[in-house]
């Protein structure tokens, strides 16, 4: 299978919110930004095929990436644009369900990223 090319979200102020959640998780917990990295390396190898426990899709196109660590909920909500890739919006840390605020915020971010996607995408070395 070939691989997904995974982008993250950059806004237009060129602020990329993934890498600012992961920043600030990595302040207080290094092992879960590695837990993450690992999500993310999974979405590249795997793409639509991921299935629970490590995806689950959510509505409306949005999809998260699900990770446990200490009893706390990590996810990181992607989508797919076309047939190549996988653009993950942000990530949060949640106790039950995704809130619904937060899939409207993923659905606006792919809206934007859809209208313009060579603004919007930040490749991480791996994907250039």
């Amino acid at each position: 299978m070939p691989r997904t090319r995974v982008v993250f979200f950059k806004n237009a102020d060129g602020s990329v919110p993934l890498l600012d959640w992961l920043d600030e998780l990595n302040r207080r917990n290094r092992r879960v930004v590695l837990k993450c990295r690992a999500r993310i390396k999974q979405l590249r190898q795997f793409g639509h095929e991921l299935r629970r426990p490590v995806a689950d899709y959510l509505s409306d196109g949005i999809y998260e990436l699900r990770l446990e660590a200490g009893g706390v909920n990590y996810r990181l909500l992607y989508f797919f644009s076309g047939d190549v890739a996988a653009v993950v919006s942000h990530g949060i840390t949640k106790e039950a369900r995704v809130p619904q605020a937060e899939i409207r915020r993923a659905l606006l971010t792919k809206r934007e990223f859809e209208k313009d996607p060579d603004r919007h995408s930040y490749y991480e070395e791996e994907d250039n």
